[in-house]
């Protein structure tokens, strides 16, 4: 092979790579700038409430009707009386919103001006930081048919970046407490009227015991239950308000860096893969040469021994 073949193949081979390379970056550097912003919001506002256990829980009721049940009047004609309420629907409904602002008092004053409006109780509050870097972090209760109303009004304050409503059903988790609660309760009475009757001292003290346990199951079970009583009904709507406009915008040559680098890692990922491919490929088809040979030095030696 003269020299200028081979130089001529060797630039053609350096352009296909520098092709490749090239065509890979200008993805990465468009999908940086299409990406909705993510890498500069990435961050913008910590989820204070999943790190943070607040330790309370607001549920909320929606009333069903029973079929409507026929009763005969005083002439005796058959009328239909009024459908009866059912137990209802147990729900936890839970709104989120997550803001940033640059006047940070005046928004503070209408979020809190916001929750009066609507009757709500600020049941959790975190104010951390100086001034130039706060976060407010309320945990507010809002009666059920205020809730919509209320998120409307609190999604307009400051620069809102989240807002989402998660609603889900308690139904049978309030079934079960209930269950739970009057087996406890028949099984104390059942153990108290054991304890009335005569026996070892053992055996009383022991009974005394488990009937105590069941008592602070109850008290356990009526702090759960409290929480679905129709006087403690609420839904929640956890809002973060942070002082600031946001990061400053990502510059070009900051883009042109992690693109370079991303391009770069994954790139030789890549040609990584597609030299083991090409290498196992020669492998197979000199292993599949190889085999060939063999199984024609096979026969041949097959056919010499037959003669």
């Amino acid at each position: 092979m003269s020299k200028s073949l081979f130089r001529r193949r060797l630039i053609r081979a350096t352009l296909w790579l520098l092709s490749g390379f090239l065509l890979l970056f200008g993805f990465r550097m468009l999908y940086s700038y299409t990406s909705n912003s993510r890498e500069t919001d990435e961050g913008i506002i910590s989820d204070f409430f999943e790190r943070a256990n607040t330790g309370r829980r607001n549920y909320a009721s929606e009333k069903t009707r029973s079929t409507t049940s026929q009763k005969s009047d005083a002439g005796g004609q058959v009328s239909d009386a009024p459908a009866k309420t059912g137990g209802g629907i147990k729900y936890e409904k839970t709104a989120t919103i997550k803001s940033r602002s640059k006047t940070f008092a005046d928004d503070e004053k209408k979020l809190r001006g916001g929750i009066d409006r609507f009757e709500g109780i600020i049941q959790f509050e975190e104010n951390t930081g100086r001034t130039g870097d706060r976060e407010l972090h309320l945990l507010i209760g809002v009666a059920p048919e205020k809730f919509d109303s209320c998120f409307a009004a609190l999604k307009t304050i400051g620069n809102v970046r989240t807002a989402d409503v998660t609603k889900v059903d308690k139904t049978s988790e309030y079934k079960n407490l209930n269950a739970r609660r009057a087996s406890l309760e028949k099984t104390r009475e059942s153990l108290i009227e054991f304890k009335r009757q005569n026996g070892r001292i053992e055996e009383f003290m022991s009974l005394q015991n488990r009937i105590l346990e069941i008592e602070e199951e109850l008290q356990s079970l009526g702090v759960q239950l409290g929480d679905f009583a129709e006087e403690n009904e609420f839904c929640t709507i956890r809002f973060s308000l942070v002082e600031g406009s946001g990061p400053a915008p990502i510059s070009l040559l900051h883009r042109l860096k992690v693109c370079f680098e991303w391009t770069a890692q994954y790139y030789l990922v890549c040609i990584g893969c597609v030299l083991l491919a090409v290498a196992s490929g020669f492998f197979l088809l000199l292993f599949i040469e190889k085999g060939k040979l063999f199984v024609e030095w096979i026969k041949k030696r097959v056919e010499k021994n037959g003669q």
